[in-house]
């Protein structure tokens, strides 16, 4: 049986070294493998698609492709996102596995995809890659659970908030 393509989010600590984490976890021959394959292959300019790997030559399993939601704006932001951020997807999707959110038995069957924010101010890479590693861990592990309950999100719609916009603000009437 092939399992359904898992969707998660995850976002851990504040300021500028925050992470902001979207994960697709699925099957290699199924919707997730095409987009996986596609994405790897079609880089655009400030976007370069990469795997993920926790020391040269050694990448996460299931394969996890690691894409920038920032495009790179200097030699520091790129060392954060190819260094630090990409360590720490690589080690939250490891984490993943030993804790079984994914199934070890079948990672040869399955890919990843992580869309990662990288601020461009950011500044402390011990903190980007502890926060990428620990939201990776909170997206795999939302995708796997279905989260958030649609409950939740109904809930939540007439007071969103963004820490984007810097300050809490009301959508509701």
């Amino acid at each position: 049986m092939t399992p359904r393509v898992q969707i998660g989010e995850g976002f851990v600590g504040d300021g500028v070294d925050l992470a902001h984490i979207n994960t697709v976890v699925g099957v290699r021959d199924g919707p997730a493998g095409a987009a996986f394959a596609t994405a790897l292959a079609t880089p655009s300019a400030g976007h370069v698609p990469f795997l993920a790997v926790l020391r040269p030559g050694l990448a996460a399993q299931p394969p996890t492709l690691f894409v920038t939601k920032a495009a790179i704006v200097d030699d520091r932001h790129g060392e954060l996102t190819w260094g630090a951020a990409q360590a720490g997807v690589a080690a939250g999707v490891a984490d993943a596995v030993a804790a079984g959110v994914l199934d070890a038995d079948r990672v040869t069957d399955l890919v990843v995809i992580a869309a990662v924010w990288v601020n461009p101010a950011a500044a402390d890479e011990h903190a980007v890659q502890t926060n990428n590693r620990a939201a990776t861990l909170a997206a795999l592990r939302a995708g796997a659970a279905g989260d958030p309950p649609v409950g939740d999100t109904v809930d939540a719609c007439d007071a969103t908030t963004n820490p984007y916009l810097g300050r809490h603000r009301s959508s509701g009437g």
